[in-house]
């Protein structure tokens, strides 16, 4: 099974970054967190392990409505949240990737018709999200 949802964008690393942002936010998203992977790799691993790996950044994007609902079924839900959105650039790449994880994963850990349910809605936004940003690109 693929756990996640992609989109192969023909924009420039910061591009990428920012039209994700809006993509997201489009579709009822807020980023509570986000890590710099390639950063933290340079700070712990050197840089030649960050150049190894390229631009990598996790999103930890919410929707507060579909969050709250999950929660309010499995409060163990938690454990899972917020959905992560990656953006990445491998050295010498051309386009950048954007992927999504696909909310179903949640349903093979619950299966409950709540959790089913927000993972429907979550994950038609993601899809639609990618969508929207494979469009502006």
């Amino acid at each position: 099974m693929s756990y996640t949802h992609t989109a192969v964008v023909p924009l420039s690393w910061e591009d990428a970054v920012a039209k994700t942002r809006e993509a997201l936010a489009g579709q009822g998203f807020g980023i509570l967190s986000e890590i710099d992977v390639r950063a933290t790799f340079a700070a712990k691993l050197g840089e030649d392990a960050a150049e190894t790996l390229g631009d990598y950044v996790i999103l930890g994007a919410c929707n507060p409505v579909l969050a709250s609902r999950a929660l309010a079924a499995e409060p163990e839900l938690g454990a899972l949240l917020p959905c992560n959105v990656v953006v990445r650039r491998g050295p010498g790449e051309t386009a950048t990737t954007v992927q999504a994880i696909d909310p179903q994963t949640m349903v093979q850990l619950s299966g409950t018709p709540a959790v089913r349910e927000v993972a429907d809605d979550a994950g038609t936004r993601l899809r639609a999200a990618l969508a929207g940003l494979a469009g502006a690109a």
